[in-house]
């Protein structure tokens, strides 16, 4: 059974300039212990799917329109205020892109780390404290009880994302969504803090949710690629198949922006013109203005995504033709 079911999930928001679709019939599935990687552009939907699942929009201007959520049976988009709250930061955790606007900046690190033990477990708060300085110190933090009680504007930027790991992972979360967990850190940080993750998510043996724009922690991390563009789904299927034969243009597009070492020319290769207005409707598939395999016809028919073969699907309508 799977541990998270998301169908025809679509969150708009609604504005002064008009209704903008963030996220416009997204559906995917994961099992339990699996690791899901969704990739794509800034402004793709990515992070507004995860916030739309914590029931974490700001309402108003946001709203779901429309969408199932089952995770472990109970529907996400439906359940009371309550019922969300016992499952956040108990059940399903989250890490934030920043984590210095994450972090209260008033609270000490540790008070914030205890704090899910003493929502959702009832620990006394010697118990807790003892739990939170144990979770710091296998996240990397040396002399974690005493750096318990410093504030976060004293940790480095690594150092603060590693404290967002511990609040995290310390009640043992069933499912991990980590929103561009290294987006702000140096390239030796952000590898020893997804390798971290990898550790912990094997330890505990919990899903993971893997929202990144890099598509070489994809390739590593996860097992299952759903590729977002304008808050629409393009392609998913195993990461092995989404890399070696990719069948949208826009992945392949993805995939040729990223620097390699063998690579001798002297440009980096970029998608041409910008992600579509959300708040303007279109019929065909957003990504045809900058595609240059596109027909006339990439336009005008509605964009759907059907499976190429058995896990592996697309909404390309020049694939799915044979045209491709």
């Amino acid at each position: 059974m799977p541990l998270l079911t998301v169908k025809n999930l679509r969150t708009y928001f609604h504005t002064r300039n008009g209704i903008v679709r963030a996220v416009d019939k997204v559906s995917f599935s994961m099992e339990p212990g699996e690791t899901l990687g969704i990739v794509g552009e800034s402004g793709s939907g990515k992070s507004v799917t995860m916030y739309s699942l914590l029931g974490l929009i700001p309402s108003p201007p946001g709203r779901i329109e429309e969408g199932v959520a089952l995770f472990d049976g109970e529907d996400l988009l439906t359940a009371s205020k309550n019922t969300l709250r016992s499952l956040r930061g108990k059940r399903i955790a989250m890490i934030f892109q920043d984590p210095m606007t994450a972090l209260n900046p008033y609270m000490r690190i540790g008070a914030q780390v205890m704090e899910p033990l003493l929502v959702h477990e009832g620990c006394s708060r010697n118990e807790a404290r003892r739990r939170a300085a144990e979770v710091l110190t296998q996240v990397g933090i040396q002399d974690a009880a005493a750096r318990m009680d410093r504030y976060p504007h004293e940790f480095s930027g690594g150092m603060r994302q590693r404290v967002m790991i511990a609040m995290a992972l310390i009640t043992h979360p069933d499912l991990l969504i980590a929103d561009e967990p290294t987006t702000a850190l140096d390239v030796t940080v952000q590898a020893q803090v997804l390798e971290l993750i990898r550790e912990r998510q094997r330890d505990l043996g919990m899903a993971m949710i893997l929202v990144t724009h890099n598509l070489g922690v994809v390739a590593g991390a996860c097992k299952h690629v759903l590729v977002m563009y304008a808050g629409r789904v393009l392609e998913s299927g195993p990461v092995h198949d989404i890399f070696h034969d990719p069948r949208h243009p826009y992945t392949r597009a993805l995939m040729q922006s990223m620097p390699s070492l063998s690579d001798t020319s002297d440009t980096l290769f970029t998608i041409p013109g910008q992600p579509p207005d959300l708040s303007a409707s279109f019929t065909g598939c957003p990504f045809a203005p900058r595609c240059h395999l596109a027909k006339d016809y990439c336009s005008d028919i509605p964009c759907t995504l059907e499976e190429v073969w058995p896990g592996h699907a697309t909404a390309c309508v020049r694939t799915l033709r044979n045209e491709l």
